[in-house]
């Protein structure tokens, strides 16, 4: 019989479905209720604020407008700009006589318009200015004005204003100051005038903003033209919706509201916090809304409740059986306060478990067994090529009388194949792998005396650090069978190093032709790449034993790199 083991058919599915089948209609209604009179009361309200705020813009072009007719007829009207035209070289006099006169003229003007900071002539041959402060402006004293005279004297020697701005009041900074600016060109002059950010607004209490509501006024991205540090403590974006407004300002919410001007390229903003629209609900909505959040409560309470009494025994239960499936014998049902039909269950579960642990010892015993038998027989192959290869080279040695040489490669050849028969070993100490394979090198070297070159990079420290046995020299063996060139030299290099995680790093690498593409594909899939003639067993061989003694917790790698490389990542101690 099959079961139907999916979510659907589960216990937790069906209660906690009952339970928000029945409930869940009800909130939902109530909740919905809510959001659209939220909805339809930050309507009104944004509806309201909209108006004002077009009203509050339309006042600030109105002034900029007129401020804009003077500066027309400012340039119309004055014929003391045309003799500022020439170089001040030719006639000093004349020049300074009118530079002086439109001064006088520009700061008798200022009374008239009482939100102009400043006016300014800029010779654009001459390169000077002309800065008409207006001094009913407060300020501690006039060098006080250096702080915009100065950043707007080089504003307007490293710009083309008429090709940036073209013919509307845009924004600018100066010191710590937004101000807005207006320029015409006459001639070779720059006649302008500035208007601080500040003085436009309005009368703010005609807006019901709340504590921390804002008028503000807006760049072309967005930016506030204003220093309020409330825009960075509430993540406040000041873009708005044209006839329509939007949220902002994360957790604490905000409402935003705004409109562009017609004669600059800045905008105007209305925030208004959430909370102060929310109090013009009316209060049995306030009410719902109570009841609301007391049902999705009391929905919670429920589930918890059957939760902890129904779902999280059968829950814990599952855990353990997941993990019996698995194959963890030792997972148990730890005691815990439950009801009495989950103890017996749990009680019973427990020692159905232990009775199946017990029968499965013996077998795992005896897989145990098997593996290390594998071992054994993976790390005694020899090559009986090299024996054979090492004989003969003794034999012409003999032939030629070479006695010292001769014995100095019989006592490498007994160390080599001492180290060899040591079939007790599952370890071996790193300096005593490193001699080892040291030893086969320097036999090799008399079958190839002008061919062979080596290098051995091992820190003293790790010396002690225990290893496979013939885990490096199975790689050297191999280098020294694919990449001897008789016809040029070999070079062989080994390192190791410790990590800083605490593992050991070998790399062992040669300059042949490295290791063939197929080989490489057959080892990262893990398969046997041996032949029919038993070609690359020992690469093999190295990751079957690797896998045996470490159980996944050792890497090697395969690659190509100018020659063959081979990576080793070993734990330094095996329990690690």
């Amino acid at each position: 019989m099959k079961t139907n083991k999916t979510i659907i058919n589960s216990i937790r599915f069906k209660l906690i479905a009952g339970i928000i089948i029945v409930m869940l209609p009800i909130v939902m209604y109530l909740i919905y209720n809510n959001v659209y009179s939220i909805k339809v009361v930050r309507n009104q309200v944004a509806d309201s604020i909209g108006s004002t705020v077009n009203l509050y813009i339309d006042i600030v072009d109105q002034n900029l407008d007129s401020l804009d007719t003077y500066l027309m007829r400012l340039i119309i009207e004055e014929n003391g700009f045309l003799p500022l035209e020439k170089a001040a070289s030719k006639d000093p006099d004349t020049y300074q006589l009118e530079r002086f006169r439109i001064f006088q003229k520009m700061y008798e003007d200022m009374v008239y318009y009482e939100k102009l900071e400043f006016t300014f002539v800029y010779n654009i041959d001459n390169k000077e200015m002309i800065f008409v402060p207006n001094e009913q402006k407060p300020r501690v004293d006039m060098s006080n004005w250096q702080e915009v005279k100065v950043p707007l004297n080089e504003f307007l020697q490293s710009r083309s204003l008429e090709v940036e701005f073209g013919y509307m009041w845009f924004d600018i900074k100066f010191e710590d100051d937004y101000y807005v600016m207006r320029i015409m060109r006459s001639g070779s002059q720059y006649i302008g005038m500035g208007v601080k950010i500040d003085d436009l607004l309005g009368p703010e209490h005609l807006l019901s903003l709340g504590e921390n509501g804002r008028v503000a006024f807006t760049n072309e991205n967005n930016e506030p033209l204003h220093d309020d540090i409330l825009f960075k403590e509430h993540d406040v974006n000041l873009a708005y919706q044209n006839n329509d407004y939007r949220l902002t300002g994360g957790n604490e919410g905000y409402l935003i509201v705004g409109n562009s001007s017609s004669k600059g390229r800045f905008n105007l903003v209305a925030l208004v916090p959430d909370k102060v629209i929310l109090e013009q609900l009316p209060y049995l909505l306030r009410i719902t809304y109570v009841i609301a959040i007391a049902s999705l409560l009391s929905i919670a309470v429920a589930l918890f409740a059957l939760r902890r009494v129904v779902l999280l025994p059968i829950h814990r239960m599952l855990i353990a059986m997941r993990k019996v499936k698995e194959g963890n014998l030792d997972a148990r049902i730890s005691p815990y306060r439950t009801s009495n039909e989950f103890g017996t269950m749990n009680e019973t579960f427990n020692g159905m478990v232990s009775e199946i642990q017990q029968l499965k010892i013996d077998i795992y015993e005896e897989q145990l067994m098997n593996q290390k038998a594998e071992l054994r027989q993976l790390q005694l192959q020899i090559n009986p090529h090299f024996f054979l290869n090492t004989l003969n080279i003794i034999y012409y040695l003999a032939m030629d009388k070479k006695s010292p040489l001769i014995q100095e490669l019989s006592i490498s050849l007994i160390q080599y194949f001492r180290f060899m028969f040591r079939s007790d070993m599952d370890f071996v100490s790193l300096q005593e792998e490193i001699k080892h394979t040291v030893n086969y090198l320097h036999i090799q070297a008399f079958r190839f005396p002008d061919n062979l070159s080596y290098k051995v990079d091992v820190p003293e420290e790790l010396f002690s650090v225990s290893l496979p046995p013939l885990l490096i020299q199975t790689f050297v063996e191999n280098s020294i069978k694919y990449a001897i060139n008789t016809d040029g030299q070999t070079y062989i290099h080994i390192s190791v190093e410790q990590l800083s995680k605490g593992d050991m790093f070998i790399q062992v690498m040669d300059n042949g032709p490295g290791f063939p593409e197929e080989l490489l594909r057959s080892l990262k899939k893990n398969m046997n790449p041996m032949s029919d003639q038993g070609e690359q067993i020992g690469l093999w061989n190295v990751k079957r034993r690797l896998e045996l003694l470490y159980k996944g917790r050792a890497t090697i790698n395969f690659s190509n790199r100018d020659g063959a490389l081979v990576e080793i990542i070993l734990p330094m101690k095996l329990g690690d």
